[in-house]
């Protein structure tokens, strides 16, 4: 039974990856210093877990000791305004962090290193939808980290002979993303519905975005560690819907009629996005299979039992 090691394992991403790796008979180590990552979300799973933070040196010889067949690098900074605020806190989780983990993986003798990339590489785009040819100018330090990491993972090949695989990924959503730590507009959304709160919409909710179900990005994750080598894709659903229009269809889901307030755009934010994953379908024999309106029910009904299970706790 091959080995895999998923950083940030315990996390939103991270944790359905876990499962999506159990179901095709691999065997899984995490990595997690649960910051933003949760037990809850492989308390189900039986896998070996080792806390441990990628900022600190020491995870290089954990990578080492492990010797997994391969890692699936997903533990990160994640939010774009996060980073706008604290640079520093995002170059040292996001760079120096990735070169641990990077170095671990040399040091293991891995098959392949998977990263988990962003749709935030490309910056505001100049052409729909984005191919990988596309140029890449990021417009916020997390973008910025993202691409450097794609750029040492290129140079790890080159000198070291390090296979990878890089997943482009755009706004992913699903059950387990936490609104108050690794929060896309999804799960902010779901968490208020589910509060009978109304949310906030940044600018004029105008903005577009390509969404992309936690199931369907796990999937993608699996079958990278047997595709080619060092190949670059996107992982998206390739169509686009404004932040007005998926509030209207959240609302829908849940039966609410809330609105929503609106306020002044976030630095940092793209006003528009869709990822071709035309290329990724050929080289990864692999489509979503989740539709929006299936993906944003699940995700909803999720939010509400979470909700309601921790006011009975508090």
């Amino acid at each position: 039974m091959e080995k895999v090691l998923v950083t940030g394992g315990a996390g939103f991403i991270g944790s359905h990856i876990v499962e999506a790796l159990q179901q095709n008979q691999y065997e899984v180590i995490v990595i997690d210093n649960f910051s933003t990552g949760h037990h809850r979300n492989i308390a189900d799973l039986s896998v070996n877990v080792h806390k441990c933070d990628i900022t600190n040196p020491e995870v290089i010889n954990l990578i080492a000791s492990i010797k997994p067949d391969y890692i699936i690098h997903q533990a990160a900074q994640v939010s774009v305004a996060e980073s706008v605020q604290n640079i520093l806190f995002d170059e040292q989780v996001n760079v120096k962090g990735s070169l641990h983990v990077i170095k671990g993986a040399i040091r293991a003798s891995v098959k392949k290193i998977v990263f988990a990339s962003s749709a935030a590489v490309y910056g505001n785009p100049i052409e729909l939808p984005i191919t990988t040819k596309h140029r890449t100018l990021p417009e916020s330090p997390y973008g910025l980290t993202k691409l450097t990491v794609e750029h040492y993972l290129q140079m790890a090949s080159k000198f070291y002979q390090l296979p990878y695989a890089i997943l482009r990924y755009s706004n992913v959503y699903g059950p387990r993303q936490d609104a108050k730590g690794e929060g896309g507009v999804v799960s902010i959304f779901a968490d208020y519905i589910s509060n009978q709160l109304s949310p906030t919409i940044f600018g004029d909710g105008e903005q577009t975005r390509d969404f992309i179900f936690v199931k369907d990005v796990a999937t993608a994750n699996v079958k990278a560690l047997q595709a080619e080598d060092n190949i670059c894709v996107n992982v998206s659903s390739g169509s686009t819907i404004t932040i007005n229009e998926l509030f209207t269809i959240m609302k829908k889901v849940a039966n609410t009629k809330l609105n929503a307030t609106y306020s002044e755009a976030r630095s940092g934010d793209i006003r528009d996005s869709c990822l071709s994953n035309e290329e990724t379908k050929a080289i990864l024999g692999w489509s979503p299979s989740v539709n929006l309106f299936n993906g944003l029910f699940e995700t909803i009904e999720y939010a509400s039992k979470r909700n309601a299970l921790e006011k009975i706790i508090i």
